[in-house]
């Protein structure tokens, strides 16, 4: 498949990748400020944006396309579901991956039995279930979920629902599928052998990706920093754009 990325800036590469439902048009701010300091390709992951397939969406296929995409190292920074696959693709491709930045992010994004740090089956469930009567409505539904609690939360709702169809309108085959894909994934027991440098950035007030998931990472993984946005939800490099912008560019510079 034709991976659809675009790129601003001059220097190492950073693969940006989104979360469910986006688009790589959600980067493009903290990119544009970080431009003088590295090459940044925002990706449209498959199935999303301008990367239409008719490939059933896995972990599998996705690092499939960035491995194809991108034949040289990388620094990669993934966003909730996109965090899953930038770590998919560092257990499988170690030497192809300089550093990883999770950005709440999950190795397991829904409850389990000794994992509650997660979204309850339930509410994955209605939003699978909502789809074909309301794709539109329950993506509106899920864009406030990532922005409730979060002091700056209208904005951080305005600006995801500006971006939601900037690269054209998502299939709802791939939506489902990527659904299924937060439902099931689990890396838990596979994290820990990253050894690879690791920037955890999380908000404290994020109910999809709750806090205690981050600090789970920042105990399992051997290298990692972890950075709490406090008073930020689920879109920290949205409310708190300058913080996490630092924090990025700190860490990059440092390896």
């Amino acid at each position: 498949m034709n991976l659809h990325f675009d790129t601003v800036g001059r220097g190492d590469d950073v693969v940006w990748l989104h979360g469910w439902a986006m688009n790589g048009a959600v980067w493009r701010d903290v990119a544009g400020a970080l431009a003088g300091d590295a090459c940044h390709h925002l990706v449209d992951l498959p199935g999303h944006g301008r990367s239409a397939t008719d490939t059933p969406l896995s972990l599998a296929m996705m690092v499939d396309a960035l491995d194809a995409a991108f034949p040289f190292p990388v620094h990669v920074v993934g966003w909730s579901l996109g965090g899953a696959v930038a770590t998919a693709w560092a257990l499988r491709s170690p030497d192809k991956l300089r550093s990883l930045s999770l950005v709440a992010s999950s190795p397991c994004f829904m409850q389990r039995p000794g994992w509650g740090s997660a979204m309850p089956e339930k509410t994955l469930a209605q939003f699978a279930a909502s789809l074909g009567d309301d794709w539109r409505g329950t993506l509106k539904r899920f864009i406030s979920l990532q922005a409730m609690g979060d002091e700056s939360a209208r904005v951080v709702a305005r600006r995801l629902g500006d971006e939601l169809f900037e690269h054209g309108e998502p299939s709802l085959t791939a939506l489902a599928e990527g659904l299924a894909m937060l439902r099931d994934t689990d890396l838990r027991d596979r994290v820990g052998a990253l050894g690879l440098p690791v920037l955890l950035q999380f908000g404290d007030r994020d109910t999809l990706t709750p806090l205690p998931a981050g600090a789970w990472l920042a105990q399992t993984l051997p290298q990692a920093e972890f950075v709490v946005h406090r008073g930020a939800a689920h879109v920290p490099f949205v409310s708190h754009r300058d913080a996490f912008i630092s924090a990025q560019r700190r860490f990059l510079a440092a390896i």
